[in-house]
Parts: structure tokens; C-alpha cells; sequence
């Protein structure tokens, strides 16, 4: 069936204690300016239990009320983005939507669509002009399930930021006692660049499609071993995982476009372990970088063993030169006009493996399940663990002809779980 939700109510949710003067101007790092105008989503999926929850206005009240508190620390959301320079934290609030859904819950987690599941968020992801830096939308079911969906501009904030604020927010609701408070601190770190020439929205495309794929916890042990016994090196979860798609989007890829084309992978890097001494988790901002290899021909029947080593790159001295910024951002300019022109093809992979998803519990429970709608960009793999056991969800995007070959292909679909929520 096809997902609709119908907006029946909309508020805009201010702080509850009002923004320092001396707070009022958040400047942006040159890590924020240099990352996409886009929103990042997280979707929260709550089973209805009479016994356990209350009714669906007092869960709604109760999310508004701890929301208006949270946002006293993590002030800067509740402003408005200026020019990809600053955000004026005047404490206009943001967006808190209710809708209703057309469906049961169980008819999502019998079948996720990520497209589908754009339908349940406050904003369009790629709504590069929206000056709001969150929004929040309720989605109720018709079982009385619901999903809280998220939209955190990633001028704001990486993932792990993204994560830490709605923990904290959960935290808040559950009314926990001592709540670590973000630290504000990128810009003085990553101190603002001119940008002249340089577009943060390359790449960002509707000509794409995103599927949702699950690998056991015995299927990624199985690529594991194999890649083990190739490399003599036993990979991570992540690094097999990777490893194996990456083989897969080249079969799909390798009659298309030209026969000589080069490869570069590229993986999503959290620097705040990588400072000497390393940062706080709730240090908020993109503190993020990406690994590179250098540009690859190889054969897609050979697992590529490289990612370690690229991301290992990424240490103190890394951050060091990072800070000075100008030669990165000479360096994003070269690589952004290659894959212009088509010379090289480039695969994204982004991982939230291992952070803290199915701890987002307001006083009613764990979620039943966390989620993700399309992606922004073609030709991004984005990893989230099952909520038991070991396994992993990718949520891959690709251009629709690739992505026919892709998911057919019968090597990917050896080592692919059914769908299913529940089978996860």
C-alpha cells in the first residue's frame, strides 16, 4: 500500500528558558560550511502498549514539554540558519508536527520503503533553503503505534551530534537527573573560512534511488572469514560490509559510462578521538572528515582491503593540518571537479554502527525499531546496526539503472536477510 500521512496539527516549540545575549550568535566551523545544506533524519518507531504508555496527547505533551527543555541546551537549534556563516539563536523554536498515518505500524516493519518513509518527516531533506535547524513530526498509526521523526540540518551537526541531542532529549523526558551538556566548541577548533567558489551542494540529487538491505550477523561473519583468508587481516563488520558492497556496485557499474573509469572510496571519519587528548562524544558539530583512496582499477571479483589503511590516515597530525583548512579546501574543490566531468566514480559509506540508536527511550520504552527515509546523494551506503544481534541495515542509494543491476545481482543476494523488521 501506498504510505500517507496527513498533518493535523502544527506548533513551533520555543526553549524554555530564554538564549544568554551573550549566546545569541552561533558562529559556524569551517567543517560546518563545508557540509552539505542538507537535513540529516532519524525516524523512532514505537509499538502501542495500553499497559505501559499513556494515551497519545499526553505522550505528545510530554515530547513538546521535554523538547522545550532540551532546547535550553542545545540553543543554536531553536535559531535560524544565516548565509552558511552563523545561526541567529533568537529562539523562534522549530517546527512540531502531528500527523496521522494511513496504515498500522506493522504494515511499515513488514516491508520499510525508505521513499516511503520521507512521508513521515517534518521537512524535505534536501530543502536547501529552509532556515529552520530542526524540526520534529509525530507520526500516530492507526493501531496506535507511532514514530518520531527527526530532521537535524547537517550544517549543524554529523551524526554523532545528531544522535547525542535526541538521547539527551529522551533523556530529559525521562526526567534523568544528570544530563551531559553539549559542548559548543567547532568553531574555535575549525575557525570560519571564505569559501568563494566553493558549493556545499554538489552532489545532492533526486535522480536516485534508496533501498534497504539487512545482513545477518552470520552473513557478516561469513564475509569475514573470507576476506580474512584473502588478506590474512580480519576485518570489522564495517570494513567487510563495505568491502563486499563496494565489489557488488562495481559489477553493477562497470558497463556504464567509460571502460577505464577509476573508483574512490570514500568512508565518513569521527574526528573527536582522533585529537590528542581526544574530544568529549558530546563535543556538538561536524566533527567529521572523510577518507580517501586514491583512485582504484580493480577487479570487482577481488575484495578491496584499502579502507583500514585510508582511514588510519586520519589521526592527530591529520586534525593538525585539517585546522589550517585551506589546503582541504583546495583539495575538496580538485576532487568536486573531477567527479563533475565523470572521471572518477565515487562511493560514500557512512556508519552509525555502534551508536547509541535504540537508546531513545522517553519513559515509555525502547524504539521497536529505527529507520532511515531515502538518502540526498547517489552512490551513498549508510550502515545501522539491527536492534539485536549483531546484525546490520544499509541503506544504499543509487541511480535507478544502477540499482536494477544491483539488487538482482546473485552474489549480494546470498549474503541478504529478508526484510522484515521482525526477522531482523
Amino acid at each position: 500500500m501506498t504510505l500517507e500521512a496527513e498533518v493535523i496539527s502544527k506548533q513551533i516549540i520555543t526553549p524554555s528558558s530564554p538564549t544568554p545575549d551573550h549566546l545569541r550568535h552561533y558562529q559556524f566551523s569551517f567543517l560546518d560550511q563545508i557540509s552539505p545544506p542538507v537535513y540529516n533524519p532519524l525516524l523512532l518507531f514505537y509499538e502501542f502498549n495500553a499497559k505501559t504508555q499513556p494515551n497519545i496527547t499526553e505522550i505528545s505533551n510530554h515530547l513538546k514539554t521535554s523538547l522545550a527543555k532540551v532546547l535550553t541546551l542545545f540553543y543554536p537549534l531553536a535559531g535560524r540558519l544565516e548565509d552558511n556563516q552563523h545561526v541567529d539563536c533568537n529562539d523562534n523554536g522549530i517546527p512540531y508536527l502531528e500527523a496521522q498515518v494511513n496504515c498500522k505500524l506493522s504494515d511499515v516493519l513488514d516491508n520499510p520503503i525508505p521513499g516511503e518513509l520521507n512521508k513521515l518527516m517534518p521537512f524535505e531533506l534536501d530543502d536547501v533553503a529552509n532556515k529552520f535547524a530542526l524540526g520534529i513530526q509525530l507520526n500516530i498509526f492507526q493501531c496506535g503505534g507511532f514514530a518520531i521523526a527527526q530532521c537535524l540540518s547537517h550544517k549543524l551537526a554529523d551524526g554523532l551530534s545528531y544522535f547525542t541531542f535526541s538521547k539527551t532529549w529522551a533523556a530529559t523526558a525521562r526526567g534523568e537527573p544528570n544530563i551531559a551538556h553539549p559542548q559548543f566548541i567547532s568553531a574555535t577548533l575549525f575557525p570560519p573560512k571564505n569559501l568563494s567558489g566553493f558549493d556545499a551542494r554538489t552532489g545532492i540529487t533526486r535522480n536516485k534511488v534508496t533501498k534497504r538491505f539487512v545482513f545477518s550477523a552470520s552473513n557478516i561473519e561469513e564475509l569475514r572469514k573470507v576476506q580474512a583468508h584473502k588478506n590474512l587481516t580480519r576485518p570489522s563488520r564495517v570494513e567487510a560490509l563495505s568491502s563486499f558492497i563496494l565489489s557488488r556496485f562495481m559489477e553493477a557499474t562497470k558497463d556504464i559510462g567509460s571502460a577505464d573509469k577509476f573508483y574512490r572510496v570514500v568512508h565518513a571519519v569521527n574526528l573527536r578521538p582522533r585529537f590528542e587528548p581526544p574530544l568529549p562524544h558530546h563535543s556538538f558539530g561536524n566533527l567529521y572528515r572523510i577518507a580517501m583512496t586514491a583512485p582504484l582499477q580493480i577487479s570487482s571479483r577481488e575484495p578491496y582491503h584499502g579502507i583500514r589503511e585510508v582511514i588510519s590516515k586520519i589521526d592527530n597530525e591529520y586534525v593538525r593540518k585539517l585546522q589550517k583548512g585551506d589546503e582541504h579546501l583546495s583539495s575538496i574543490k580538485t576532487h568536486a571537479k573531477s567527479f563533475a566531468k565523470g572521471e572518477q566514480v565515487i562511493i560514500s559509506f557512512s556508519s552509525y554502527c555502534w551508536f547509541p540508536l535504540y537508546d531513545n527511550d522517553f519513559g515509555w520504552g525502547r524504539p521497536t525499531w529505527v529507520g532511515s527515509p531515502a538518502l540526498t546523494f547517489k552512490n551513498l551506503v549508510n550502515f545501522m546496526d539491527t536492534k539485536e544481534g549483531g546484525g546490520i541495515e544499509a541503506y544504499i542509494s543509487l541511480e535507478e539503472e544502477v540499482m536494477t543491476k544491483f539488487e538482482s545481482d546473485v552474489e549480494l543476494l546470498a549474503y541478504v536477510s529478508p526484510s522484515a523488521v521482525l526477522n531482523v
